[in-house]
């Protein structure tokens, strides 16, 4: 059976924020807009939080909840600097981590367990050794705290996570009898796909937590959400049941790709459109890391009900500049999501794939024919500024 460690860095940018202001440590502190700007809170600290304030909410919001509090904007390079120390560091556990932000990663741990004990003897012990040997040295290398959940699939290990923080390391039930009982006093809400539009459409049939779910047959479930797919795939989650892997990033690996999820539902294009160009940016500084091009550029959308829209398109030559990743990814997003549209999204990611050795192969489907020095100019300037983010002067 497999182990999947989930990490969650501890409301990450007011962390790293307070690295630099160990003045405003143990006050309300807002990363976002500023009070009376129009604009919305990116994370805020655990002491924010006590008085309602919470991510994606409007900053005017917060301030007329916690009008005390230190609002600083956010400094999206500093973060991904700490960011790359980070997962520098969860290297040293597996090579098999999938990033999902700059501030939250899977990692595949089955086949280091041996380092950390006799895994045929003492398999629980392994498993919390290995979670409590990470937890420190993260705090120890980058002055962070994060929350780890261990478990056997992703959807458990994400649950495990948010079980303790902060702070917190929880070791998650392995055999599914337990597993189910576990989750049975759990709110839906715990499950990927339970959005407010689910959760609303579930409501009225007294399906509040997944042991209701699970005492409802696919079929009930079908007919309430109109959607076997759903239907079948929501009773699995609700007994833990999910076949999922993490994807490893790495030199040999076809694809590089970075998600969001939000804490809440947003039907705000501009902040989904904001949140896509910073993991456009985070592709590129780690898609750079080996001398290599890619083909390809992919956008996954994920609204309320858990239904995923993928588009992909094909650069005109293979890319690795920011400029043709965020001129792809910026094209795929108004296909998918017009000005009109109404989407409520819960997920949005960018990757880019089908690498190549060399930037002279591709086939013309988005971009003219590009001038082969216009084009290593823009590399270079790439470049450069993933240098200046890595020492942090941008």
């Amino acid at each position: 059976m497999k182990t999947i460690l989930h990490v969650d860095m501890d409301a990450f940018f007011a962390s790293v924020e307070l690295l630099h202001h160990p003045e405003w440590r143990g006050r309300p502190l807002i990363v976002g807009a500023g009070p009376h700007e129009r604009g919305v809170v990116s994370t805020c600290s655990y002491e924010a939080r006590r008085f309602g304030v919470h991510s994606a909410m409007p900053s005017r919001t917060a301030y007329q909840l916690c009008p005390h509090a230190v609002f600083t904007p956010p400094r999206m390079d500093l973060y991904r600097e700490v960011s790359d120390k980070v997962f520098s560091t969860l290297e040293h556990f597996t090579p098999f981590i999938e990033p999902v932000s700059v501030d939250e990663a899977f990692l595949d741990v089955t086949g280091c367990l041996h380092l950390h004990g006799n895994p045929a003897t003492e398999i629980s012990k392994c498993r919390l050794r290995i979670g409590e040997a990470l937890r420190e040295e993260v705090r120890r290398k980058c002055s962070i705290t994060c929350s780890v959940g261990l478990a056997p699939n992703r959807l458990l290990a994400k649950i495990g996570s948010e079980q303790n923080k902060p702070d917190g390391l929880t070791l998650m039930p392995f055999n599914p009898d337990e597993i189910a009982r576990f989750l049975a006093t759990k709110p839906i809400s715990v499950l990927w796909g339970i959005g407010k539009k689910t959760e609303s459409a579930l409501k009225p049939f007294g399906i509040r937590t997944c042991g209701d779910i699970q005492r409802t047959t696919t079929e009930r479930l079908k007919t309430i959400l109109g959607s076997s797919v759903g239907a079948e795939t929501l009773r699995n989650y609700s007994f833990g049941i999910s076949n999922d892997t993490v994807n490893r990033e790495g030199g040999d690996d076809k694809s590089v790709s970075r998600e969001h999820t939000f804490d809440f539902d947003v039907s705000n294009r501009a902040e989904i459109r904001t949140k896509l160009l910073e993991l456009v940016e985070s592709v590129g500084s780690h898609f750079r890391r080996e001398p290599r091009w890619a083909k390809t550029a992919k956008l996954k959308l994920r609204d309320a009900d858990f239904h995923t829209m993928t588009r992909q398109i094909q650069f005109n030559a293979p890319s690795r500049d920011d400029i043709a990743f965020r001129t792809a990814a910026l094209a795929l997003f108004d296909q998918a999501m017009p000005t009109y549209s109404r989407m409520n999204i819960r997920l949005v990611g960018f990757g880019v794939s089908n690498f190549a050795n060399s930037p002279d192969d591709g086939q013309p489907t988005l971009f003219d024919a590009p001038d082969d020095e216009r084009r290593k100019k823009r590399e270079r300037l790439s470049d450069a500024l993933d240098t200046l983010r890595s020492k942090g002067l941008i």
